[in-house]
């Protein structure tokens, strides 16, 4: 397959097989919104535009109305009747969503119904932006993604119903790398592979991981925005691909008690605009040039305000709190998983680092947004990243400046110079409202944790 054999024209939709289109955007949590279109009547939609109501972008992850009806929010409340947003599709993303029978999916970006600009609150929209003030100074960023996720033999029906209990994992014994434990699920995970490179989403390597029903699958390097659609396409697929089977899917951080969190690992380079491997140097020392030295280092210095992109949920932090190999602080080394940034590469083509903090339930477009704008920071200004550790990383301080739970991002974020001075005090403010919303709700609820601990004990 070829870069683009994947790819539809809307003229050829109905001649292919496809019945549906579904029209779709990341909101902020990174889950996919839009509205299913007929195919016969994709052509309106490509002309016009789809609108769906703002309230995809302000309600929180069980979409409760309870901002919405406080009108905290500017973008949309009963101040202004919850107007509508629409999502203009970008043709360059319709494909085929191979693992659904007749149907195609087209990624859009949401914009103004009345002046066409672009919703700056739109993750997707955030990250061309971030990659047009790359362009401008003549420089090119590629990444990759390694998702992890846990997958359970109970129907996701069920486990609700049960409250998601008596979970029962698709490897009941630590299988990190093992190739007879993963033998067993090869028919579905070759039937998913195969669906997903006939969407344009390659995988590049898949492998049974060390908690019990753990898997990971890495995709092809390539371009962060493109990067992105494939990771929240592939989130989709792997749960209709999960349900179909009878199976469920989760992707948070650390959904089990006893077992390793998920991860999401970002990698990262960079190109001139003639392809030049910049992050690789003949004569410096580890073959690190001073450009991948400014780049890491900014990441390493905006690492604590853009924790709540990167841990977003209040379970991402029972994974980055750990000794799990989930990052810590604001350390960086040469193939050391002990670190947040890992150098890896032994030739200009693979020099890159692996930023390591991201948990499986952060938002794809988020995150990349975050990593470009604090590398992009680093090399503008010039900085130079503390000593690189050698050894383990745990064995350091905790680093003050990182936040340890949802509560500290969302003020780390908030208060952040950078962080105001990029996206503006209005996106700011709604990503904080919805953090402390989340950390509210949180406070406010008395779990199992609460029972087992206290309950016939205080």
């Amino acid at each position: 397959m070829t870069t683009h054999d994947y790819l539809l024209k809307p003229s050829e939709l109905l001649a292919a097989g496809i019945r549906t289109v579904i029209v779709a955007s990341p909101d902020l949590q990174g889950r996919l919104i839009g509205r299913r279109i007929p195919a016969e009547g994709f052509d309106r939609v490509v002309e016009n535009g789809v609108d769906v109501c703002t309230c995809v972008f302000a309600w929180d992850v069980e979409q409760g109305l309870e901002l919405i009806e406080a009108n905290v929010f500017k973008l949309c409340g009963m101040h202004n009747g919850v107007p509508d947003v629409t999502l203009r599709p970008d043709l360059g993303t319709l494909r085929r969503a191979a693992w659904l029978d007749g149907v195609a999916i087209c990624l859009a970006d949401p914009v103004d119904v009345k002046t066409g600009e672009p919703l700056p609150l739109s993750p997707r929209v955030m990250l061309k932006q971030e990659l047009a003030r790359y362009e401008e100074l003549g420089l090119i960023p590629q990444a990759g993604t390694e998702l992890e996720f846990y997958l359970f033999a109970n129907s996701s029906r069920e486990l609700r119903t049960n409250g998601f209990r008596d979970l029962v994992p698709t490897t009941l014994i630590p299988s990190d790398f093992m190739i007879h434990e993963g033998n067993t699920y090869e028919p579905f995970f070759q039937k998913l592979r195969a669906d997903l490179l006939a969407s344009g989403i390659e995988m590049e390597a898949a492998q049974s991981e060390w908690g019990t029903g753990q898997w990971e699958m890495t995709f092809a390097y390539g371009h962060p925005l493109e990067m992105a659609d494939r990771h929240s396409l592939y989130k989709l697929a792997v749960r209709d691909a999960s349900a179909a089977a009878g199976m469920t899917a989760t992707f948070m951080a650390r959904p089990l008690n006893g077992q390793p969190g998920s991860s999401c690992h970002v990698h990262f380079s960079l190109l001139s605009a003639n392809g030049e491997k910049l992050f690789w140097s003949d004569t410096a020392e580890h073959n690190m040039s001073q450009k991948m030295l400014n780049a890491l280092a900014g990441v390493l210095e905006h690492t604590p305000d853009f924790m709540a992109w990167y841990a977003p949920t209040i379970n991402s932090y029972r994974r980055s709190n750990s000794t799990d190999v989930a990052g810590f602080g604001r350390t960086w080394g040469l193939d050391n998983r002990s670190v947040s940034v890992r150098v890896v590469g032994h030739k200009p083509q693979h020099m890159r680092f692996e930023f390591r903090l991201p948990g499986a339930d952060t938002n794809p477009y988020l995150t990349l947004t975050g990593l470009l704008a604090s590398a992009r920071d680093g090399l503008e200004r010039e900085l130079t990243p503390p000593a690189m550790v050698e050894g383990n990383a745990y064995e350091l301080p905790n680093d003050p400046a990182m936040p340890m739970h949802l509560a500290e991002a969302a003020a780390s974020f908030a208060a952040a110079p950078f962080v105001q001075e990029t996206y503006g005090a209005d996106t700011v403010d709604h990503f904080r409202i919805l953090l402390e919303h989340e950390w509210n709700v949180y406070q406010a609820t008395v779990s199992d944790w609460d029972l087992n601990r206290y309950f016939d004990r205080i």
